[in-house]
Order: C-alpha cells, then structure tokens, then sequence
C-alpha cells in the first residue's frame, strides 16, 4: 500500500496554527448553540402549560398561610415540593412519548374496568377540587379590582371556558396548539412580572434570612409547620398536571412522524384525538429530551418563581402583623389589605392582578385536564365543549353555595380545604404512573428496520428480550450489513419474525426512588388523617 508524503507546513501556516483551530472550534461551538436554542424554542409552550398547575390560586392560599405563620422558614417545603413535581412531571412526559397515550388513556387500556372507574372518580374529584380553587381566586380578584360580587364573579369565570372552547383543539394542526400555548404562556409572563414588582416593593429583611428559608429547619415538622408543608405539597404536586403532562408532549411528536412520512392520519384518527397513533423510535429521539429540558426549565424557573415570592411576600408583610402570628386570619383579602397599608396601593393591586392572570391560565389548564381525564378513563363520544362546560358547571355551583351561605369565610375555607384534599389523592393517582412507566411491556418502543439490524450484533439472549413474542425458537435476521436497496426487501421478509422493541422503561434506581417518594407522600397523609381522627386542627 502506497505511503502518502506530506509537506512539511510553511512558517506562514505554522504560525498561526493554533490560533485558526480556536477560532474555528469557537465557530463550530457558538453553531451549535444557536441551533439548540433554535430547536428548543419550538418546544416552548408544554412545559409552562404544566407550570400553570403550579401557581395556581391553591398556592397563593397555602403559601400565604406558610409565610404569615412562620415567615420565610417554609421556602424549604417549597422547593421540596418543586422538586417532586419535576420528577412526577418527568415521567409523565416519558410515559405519553413511549405509548403515543395520556396517564387516563394508558389506566382504561391497561386497568381492570373496576379499578379504572375507581380512578376515574378520584381523578374527577381532584379536577372538581382544583377547579374550585381556580373559580375562588378568579372571583376574589374581580371583587377586589371592579367591585364585582363574589356571586357574580363565580359565575364570569365561565369565560376561560369560552376561550378554550374556541382556541384550543388537542387533535388539530401544531399551529393552532402553538398559538394557544403562547396566549397561556403570556398570562404566565404577566403573572411572574407581577411577582417580580412586588418583591421590589416588599420589604424583605436580610438576605440571610431569606435564604435560610430554603435549608430545612424543625419548623418544618412542628406545629402546624407538617400541616402546612403537606398543604404546600398538594397545591403544588397536584394530580390534574400529571394527566396533563401526559397529553400535552404528543401533538410534536404527532407533526415530527407526519413531516417525516412515518403517521398518515386519516379523518378517523383526526376525528378520534389520534387514539391509534403510535410515536416512532425517530420521533421519540428528536423530541422527548427538549421536552424534558423545557418542562423542567419552566417548572424550575416560573413556578418555582412564584410560589417563593407569594410566600416571601406574605411573610415579609403579615408575619407579626396579624392576630395570632398572622396564622388565624391569613387569607387572600388580608394579604391584599395588608400590602395596601404596609406598602402601599400599588402593591395591593400587583398582587391581585397576579391573582386574577394565573387564575385565568389555570382554569384554562384545568378544564382542559377535565377533558383528558374524562377521554381517556370513560372515551366519552359527546362533544369536547360540552364536556368542558360540565367541567367548570360542576365547579361553579359548591362556589355559589358557599357564597351565598358562608360569604367571605365561606370561600377562604373552601379554598384551603381543596389543596388539603389534592394532596390526599396525590398517591392514588400517581400510583399507575409508577406502575406504568416501569413496566418493561408497556414502555417499549418498536425499532425501524434499520435500528434492528444493528441490534443483531448484540449476543442472542440479549436481543430475543426484546422481542413481541416469546417464542424461543425464533431466529435472528442476518447478521451482515445489509445494502440500502435490500432494506424494503428485509422489511419485508422479516413480517413473520419476532419484531425487536427498545426499552425505556424506569432504571432500577429510578423506580426505587419513585416508590420511596410515594411511600414519603403516603405516609404524610396518613398521618393527617390520623390527626384528624383524634382531633387535632391545622390553622390553614
């Protein structure tokens, strides 16, 4: 074999050596980078969908009650709390891109029928209990505003629904879900500028208070600081997110495989929500990392944002200035009465006005929760609007009684107690999506031919794992390289062979951390309820 001779470089060339290589990897790195960002930017939008499950007006309630009781000391069970979510949230984005189905859908497919509908009517009265929160905030922010009566105000919250209904279609084109994701997104925005104001306004402390608040501390397990943190726990981990998480990851998956010619929808499928689609192993690569790291981003960035400064504000205004240390009368009125003598005006109206912008977003977020929830346990045939409508319907008329009956009081209470009853149904719910994203059978993914032949490199017990039927007397494809011209051809001949699947299901490690999480949040609750039961009280 012939040897090439190379020259020797000039000095021109030597000289500048390592200078054209620096420059030329820096170009190479910024590319990159702009490319990523570019990429990640049409995954925006899902992920502060899911955010808006965290800041809901449940969290102004609960965060109010944490901060005026023991001030910043609670921003520990806050962060606690995010970080569950993002972990929860994580398998709900892995689970509706492995199975192509939502946490709902994935129950009535693989559930006996009577444990589906058990869950379904837990699922439902966590929709109507995290509705009701929405319903109270929106209506206590337009009295506050426009002097609206709280009556009236319930029922105006019907408008979100309005907007839902004509905006936002789970089965239509990514534009049209875009345009709607950026109108949710805008509302976040206002919401987190409107927490950013009030913090300049508040006067904080020092800042090493404020940040010990994050380090845990007894006040978190004394007292009423447990009560508390589980509160915090259910207003921020709620279940309605997890079945939204779920759903939300499919529609770019759905556009990758139809732009790649790898799904052909018919009006069947479009018509059913695209129950039959299935997400291709090429889909699932492009997308499932930039939608993990956009949700995680959002949820770590706007709702761990907001659920501080509500708690942060409210401790640094109604810590020490209200009766019993601020943990009696503790509630969205007083907060803003309390901003608007301690601070001033402004600042009583910014944290309304955030009220009212992330009461609106979640209630949008909701209602479409309701509609997957209901979908997917039940495969409903009516109308998605009247779904909806029933949705807010069945929230709207326990917020009318109580105003009408206990006034103010009625709906502060009310409030409280719904986060106090998601946390309760938290484990219930989150049980299947262990269960489902650690099963081997469930969360495999069926390999293109290409991907296939190189898995026959791999030992022979280690490919027939992965294949759909468990005959053992089921041969491997060839083993050498196969040409691009005999790829249809393979595809073909291999029909009556055992189809290889990759496995994404949970890592050992991760499923021992998920039960042990589960384990935690069960046995908090059950130790609230034990506590109930002998009767002990929780000031909320």
């Amino acid at each position: 074999m012939a040897v090439q001779e190379f020259e020797p470089l000039r000095s021109e060339e030597t000289s500048g050596s390592h200078s054209r290589p620096l420059r030329r990897s820096k170009t190479v790195t910024y590319n990159t980078v702009v490319r990523v960002l570019r990429k990640y930017a049409k995954f925006i939008g899902p992920g502060l969908m899911v955010s808006v499950s965290y800041m809901d007006p449940g969290n102004y309630s609960t965060a109010v009650a944490a901060g005026s009781a023991h001030r910043y000391k609670l921003l520990f069970s806050v962060l606690v709390s995010n970080f569950m979510a993002g972990f929860w949230q994580c398998l709900c984005a892995k689970l509706g891109a492995v199975t192509g189905l939502d946490l709902a859908q994935n129950c009535r497919v693989h559930l006996p029928h009577g444990l589906n509908i058990a869950l379904y009517i837990l699922a439902e009265i966590a929709i109507i209990a995290t509705d009701l929160a929405e319903v109270i905030g929106t209506a206590i922010s337009l009295n506050i505003l426009f002097g609206i009566p709280l009556a009236l105000g319930v029922v105006l919250t019907v408008v979100d629904v309005l907007v839902v209904l004509m905006a936002y279609k789970s089965n239509g084109s990514l534009r049209v879900i875009r345009w709607f994701e950026m109108f949710v997104s805008a509302l976040v925005v206002a919401t987190v500028i409107c927490f950013a104001i009030e913090l300049v306004y508040a006067d904080l402390g020092s800042a090493k208070d404020l940040f010990s608040g994050f380090l845990p501390s007894r006040a978190v397990f004394e007292g009423d600081g447990l009560y508390l943190t589980l509160a915090i726990l259910g207003a921020t981990v709620m279940p309605h997110s997890l079945y939204l998480g779920s759903g939300v990851v499919q529609p770019r998956l759905r556009d990758f495989d139809i732009k790649n010619g790898l799904y052909r929808p018919t009006e069947d499928d479009i018509a059913n929500n695209h129950e039959d689609y299935k997400p291709s192993i090429n889909a699932i690569d492009d997308t499932l990392h930039y939608t993990v790291a956009e949700l995680l981003v959002s949820l770590f960035t706007v709702a761990l944002f907001v659920n501080c400064s509500i708690l942060i504000v409210s401790g640094a205004a109604l810590y020490g200035n209200s009766p019993s240390d601020g943990s009696q009368e503790a509630d969205l009125f007083s907060i803003y009465n309390l901003l608007c003598t301690s601070l001033s005006k402004s600042a009583g109206t910014i944290f309304v006005l955030a009220l009212l912008f992330s009461g609106q977003s979640a209630g949008i977020v909701c209602t479409l929760s309701g509609q997957i929830v209901s979908e997917g346990f039940l495969n409903w045939t009516i109308s998605p609007s009247i779904r909806r409508s029933l949705t807010r319907g069945v929230a709207i008329t326990p917020c009318l009684i109580l105003v009408l009956v206990a006034g103010r009081n009625g709906l502060s209470g009310a409030l409280n107690a719904s986060q106090v009853v998601l946390s309760l149904l938290l484990p219930f719910v989150s049980a299947p999506l262990l269960y489902f994203t650690s099963s081997k059978k469930i969360m495999r993914v069926r390999l293109h031919p290409r991907e296939r032949i190189e898995l026959t490199d791999m030992p022979l017990d280690e490919a027939t794992e992965r294949q759909s039927v468990d005959d053992e007397s089921v041969q491997k494809p060839p083993r050498e390289p196969l040409q691009e011209s005999l790829l249809e051809t393979y595809e073909n001949t291999c029909q009556d062979e055992a189809v290889l699947y990759k496995d994404m299901s949970n890592s050992l490690l991760t499923t021992i951390a998920s039960a042990a999480l589960w384990l935690l949040i069960s046995g908090l609750n059950f130790y609230m309820l034990c506590s109930f039961s002998t009767g002990q009280d929780v000031h909320l």
